[in-house]
Formats: C-alpha cells, structure tokens, sequence
C-alpha cells in the first residue's frame, strides 16, 4: 500500500501547505484536539450523517457514527462527522419527497466544499438513502453506504404488526367499524418499539437498503441487520475500516454503480418484491452518474421474475425473519442466473463472490426460483392515452382479479378533494369504478406525495371490498398494498391526461398487456385540453425553484440542473 505521506490527497490541498493557509484549515480544527499527525496525509473520512430526533428512523445514528469513526481510526483514516439535511417520512409536509433534491444538493456541495478523500454515507428513512446516493454519486469518491437497519418486528395481542402496512390495514378497520378507536390507538406503541431503526415491512427504507447492497455499495448483509442488533454496529466499523482501504484504491463510485449494477438492482427488487420508490431513485441515481436507464428497463429486465420473499406488505413476514432467513445474499444467491455476477462491490470483490455460498435458513421467508412466493411479480410499466410517458404498478401488491379491468372513473381534483368525499355515502361509487386521483405528482402537490393508495369509502368496506382499481400521479408507500397505479407521466399539473379525466369515463387497464386507456376520443380531449388552466405556480424559495425545475417521474423526478455531476474538484482557496 502507498504511503499516505506519498500521496496527494485531495484532503491535503487544504492541510499540506506550510503557510499561513496550512496553518488556518489546521489550527481550526486542532480546537477539537486533534494532534498534529492527524494531518500529515493519511485520508481524511467525511461521515455524513442524518441524524435527527425528527428523523425517528435515524435516532440512533449518533451511536452508530462511533462505531464508523472506530474502524477509520483502525485503518489509518482521519474521521470528521459533518450534518446534512434529514428526511424524516413520518412528519414532513407536504411530504419528504419534496426535499430529496434539496438534500442531495446539501450532500454534494458539503462534500465538494470541505477536505474529503471518502465517505461514508449513514442512511435509513426513506428519503434519505437516494438523496445521499444522489449527492455522493455527482462528487464521485470512494464512498460506502451504511443503513441504519429495519426496528424488530412489531407485536400486538399475539401478532405481528408492520410499518405502514398494520397502519393502512387496522385504519380501514376502524373506518369500516370492525376494530375500537381505543384498540387502534393502543397499537401505536406497539408497532414501533426499539429506538431507531426503519420500517420492518418491506417498505421504501428496507427496499432502498437492499439496492445499495445490490448495487454493491456497501458490505453485505447492510440492508437486512436489525438497528439495535450488535452485528449492525460491527458492520458500521468494518465500513469505516473498508473506506480507508477504498481511498488507497481510488475505488470510486463510478466504478461500482454501472449499468450492470443497476440492471442487477432492478431484478433484486423484483425478488425481493420491493417498492414502487425504487423506479424513481434509481432513475435519478443513474442520471447523476449518466448511466443509461429507463423507465422501460424496469419492465423489460424486471418484470417477468418472481418475488421470492414473503414479507409485508405483499406476503406475511417482516424485516427481522428476512434477516434471520439469510436476506439480501440468499435472495441474490437463488437469482444469480440473472445477475451480472462480475459486478464490481465496496469490498473489492465482485457480487458474485459475495453470494456464492449465502446460506437460507427459512425457506417460508425466502423461497426458491422453483417455487416461488409470487410468479412474475416485479413492476410493470404500463402506457397508453392516459400515460403516454409510462406509469408503475406492483402487481405482487395487487388483487389478481383486478389486473384486467373497465370501469367507471370517480374522479377527485385533489388530495382535499378526496378527503372532503371519500367517506360520504351519497358519493357515487362501487366496486367495480376506477378511483381517480389528480394534482398529486411532482409539480401537482408538490413533491409527489405518497397518496396513490386512496382509502376505500366506508359504505364498500363495510361491504368486505377490500380493493378497487385506482390511479394517480403520486406515488404509494412501499408499505402499502393494493391494485394501485402509480407515477402517471406526464402528471395532470403539468397538462398530462389525467388531468383531462372527467366522472364518468370509462377506463381500462390491462396489465399483462401493459395499457392503460381512456375510453374517450382524441376530439373530445382536444376539446378538455382548450379548457384546462395549469394551476398556479409557487412565488418563491425551495417550492418555486423545485416546480420550476424538476423532471417528470418517468424520469426520476430529479431537477433538470442537477443531472449529472460535478465531480470532486478542489474549489479555490477561501482565504
């Protein structure tokens, strides 16, 4: 190994001068008590952390940032903790999607603008792992990824109860007079219940976990060790001791995240039965990197293979059995024969060395190729007159009977609309109607909240329907489940179709056969489209520069200005 002395870090344009800029950027720091060898070459280690008390998922990140420093000092790096803008899904308005792009941009230039060699990137809620992909990805530097881990299983009077999922399902209960306010509110503590940690179903945190692990940015077993077991914090030292080395290496980012590796991501979530988030994260991580991906490649690489894993929301289980089964290796290890095996990972082996001898300890948690938990069941891209440029759905969450289906549109303007006459038994509704839901994507709401999965009204729930056909431009949490259609692109604020939908029309969705379709004649939506005004755009600050500039969710949903990269060149001196 190089001598950290012979070597010009990047680090080292800010500590190796002799004069008075040396002596600045040292002094400074020496505050802290940091001796002086600290600075003589080896790789200075930026931890970026998202930790926050708003940020319940990442409550224990404090923590969990020691036992990085640990392994960097282990190897010979220089560890410094800096702040970047957390994303906490359970309570920001209008939703932490919103503030994906702004926190990417916090990650980017907060790397770029201090003495960094590598990262190590801590990540959990939702929102925060693409983000801080997507702002490491446009510097480009070793970096390695470190999950905070899924909380245990949640337990009440005798059963499992999951993320989201028990949410969704016990509300619905409540609303079709099945289950007591009091026994709902008891829940509460029960589901969450160890300090830290992401939703234990198979959600948007748990799914983007195991896409850094697919796509080789971080250790193995990352996405699946629980956030109070010992073993994740013996992860997180073993990463910081492996970043060191990757700085040796030069092992970039851009190295690892190559179209193999997002074409090996794209059929892990497919087994693992993942969220309909992924599509949008990974398009705009790819777009960072200018790595070629579409929405289409998710149907044509994806599409046709089986979820293997039983786990809320589409099957039984939670995050902590997946663990104990094996998790994300053994799932890797049964679909190899689809895996570019040669993809390069963090620990300087190749994915396919990584799996080849994963074990699976429970085959009702992960099933065989040969036997799977559900055929066929990674997202389809469905398209037609009222999605010209794509739209999602996850047929493993959805109701079989429901995958071919016409029915009449009830239409709602918006997130408002729905809420003022959703429980309304006067509303004009059955089983057999398509819900409609406007105004909901990236520009609509803004921010492309997860409100895809409408609630049913009272009046069919009490009825036992349990699901109906339903479309938005939103998107749905990974926890939810339903024959729900997602992403429709263009979105109705910016003039898509579905903002020309009226009460009434008759809409058709045929999964197998990937169409969505208006049953109305281009005349007449000539005519709506004459009548439609945009709505009003924001005047100012963080909303204005977002409506103004982000991308449609067939592309990722990124901002237009951040496509791309700009490397992790030295900025001119400050002093």
């Amino acid at each position: 190994m190089t001598s950290p002395k012979d070597t010009k870090r990047r680090s080292q344009s800010w500590f190796g001068h002799e004069g008075k800029s040396g002596f600045l950027y040292r002094s400074w720091l020496k505050n802290q008590g940091y001796p002086s060898d600290l600075f003589d070459g080896r790789p200075v280690i930026g931890i970026c952390n998202t930790w926050s008390e708003l940020t319940p998922c990442n409550g224990h990140f404090r923590e969990l940032a020691e036992y990085v420093k640990r392994g960097i000092y282990e190897a010979g790096g220089f560890p410094l903790e800096f702040p970047v803008m957390s994303l906490g899904e359970t309570q920001m308005r209008p939703t932490a999607m919103l503030f994906r792009n702004l926190a990417s941009m916090d990650v980017e230039e907060s790397i770029r603008a201090n003495p960094i060699d590598g990262v190590v990137l801590l990540m959990g809620c939702d929102k925060t792992t693409p983000s801080l992909m997507m702002g490491a990805a446009s510097c480009d530097l070793p970096t390695i990824g470190v999950s905070g881990g899924p909380m245990l299983t949640g337990r009440w009077r005798g059963q499992k109860i999951g993320s989201g999922t028990g949410v969704w399902k016990m509300s619905e209960m409540v609303r079709a007079g099945e289950m007591s306010q009091d026994d709902f509110v008891e829940a509460e503590s029960c589901m969450h219940r160890s300090k830290g940690g992401s939703c234990m179903t198979m959600g948007t945190a748990s799914t983007m976990a195991n896409m850094v692990e697919a796509l080789g940015m971080s250790l193995p077993e990352n996405a699946a060790i629980p956030a109070v077991d010992s073993r994740r914090y013996r992860l997180a030292q073993l990463s910081g001791r492996r970043i060191v080395q990757m700085v040796h290496e030069d092992l970039r980012m851009s190295k690892i995240m190559t179209r193999n590796a997002f074409e090996n991501a794209i059929c892990a979530n497919a087994a693992i039965g993942g969220s309909t988030n992924a599509v949008i994260h990974l398009l705009a991580m790819a777009g960072r990197l200018g790595v070629p991906l579409t929405l289409q490649d998710w149907d044509d690489l994806g599409s046709k293979l089986p979820c293997l894993v039983n786990l809320q929301p589409s099957g039984e289980h939670l995050m902590e059995d997946y663990y104990y089964a094996g998790g994300l290796p053994a799932v890797l290890r049964e679909i190899s024969a689809h895996l570019h095996l040669g993809a390069l990972t963090v620990n300087g082996k190749t994915l396919g060395e990584n799996v080849a001898s994963a074990p699976c300890w429970n085959r009702d948690v992960i099933m065989t190729t040969s036997e799977p938990f559900k055929p066929e069941a990674g997202i389809a891209v469905l398209r037609g007159n009222l999605a010209p440029d794509g739209a999602v759905i996850k047929p493993s969450a959805a109701s079989t009977h429901l995958l071919q289906h016409r029915g009449r549109a009830v239409v709602f303007e918006n997130i408002e609309d729905l809420n003022a006459r959703i429980d309304d038994d006067a509303l004009d509704i059955d089983e057999h109607c398509v819900m409609v839901l406007k105004n909901c994507g990236p520009r609509g709401y803004p921010g492309m909240a997860e409100v895809g999965n409408m609630p049913l009204p009272p009046k069919l729930l009490k009825r036992g329907i349990t699901d109906m056909v339903r479309i938005s431009d939103g998107r749905m949490s990974g926890t939810a489940y339903g024959t729900v259609v997602l992403h429709t692109s263009p979105e109705a604020a910016a003039g898509g179709p579905l903002a020309l939908v009226q009460n009434g029309d008759m809409i058709e969705l045929d999964v197998a056969g990937r169409r969505i379709h208006l049953d109305v004649t281009d005349e007449e939506l000539a005519r709506r489209r004459a009548l439609w005004k945009a709505p009003e755009v924001p005047k100012r600050g963080w909303y204005k520069l977002y409506v103004d500039h982000v991308q449609q969710a067939n592309l990722g949903a990124d901002l237009d200005i951040l496509v791309g990269g700009s490397g992790s060149e030295v900025p001119r001196d400050s002093h």
